[in-house]
């Protein structure tokens, strides 16, 4: 079963917030591969979107391999979807860089704040 909270107040479009939630859903395992997912209608009704947002959704989750749509037969999990890291690994290589740059943060004497600011600019460099 696909369990999808969205967030109306959230700035993340619906779409992009069907997607991840989807995407972390197969990573965590909570959705198996070859598990069906409902239909796009039946996901626009249950989350009151339209057909077009969960059709994108879908379909940019079959381009990155994660999904894999077969017609009228439904839109299900590829056999073989492209998670680079479990959840738990994930977790540890994430922490592991949190602690190295806090070690150099604390060296050069910056503060919290400066040190989150650097972060925060570092993400969205690396997403550009």
């Amino acid at each position: 079963m696909v369990t999808i909270r969205l967030d109306s107040n959230s700035r993340i479009p619906p779409f992009e917030q069907l997607r991840a939630q989807i995407a972390l859903q197969v990573a965590a395992g909570r959705l198996r591969p070859g598990q069906r997912l409902p239909t796009i209608r039946q996901l626009a009704a249950q989350l009151d979107l339209s057909n077009g947002t969960i059709a994108r959704a879908y379909r940019e989750l079959e381009y990155a391999g994660i999904l894999t749509g077969e017609g009228r037969r439904g839109t299900f999990v590829a056999d073989s979807p492209p998670i680079a890291y479990s959840v738990v690994e994930r977790r540890n290589r994430l922490s592991e860089a949190a602690s190295v740059f806090a070690e150099v943060a604390v060296s050069l004497g910056s503060d919290d704040n400066e040190a989150l600011e650097a972060i925060a600019a570092a993400l969205g460099e690396a997403r550009s």
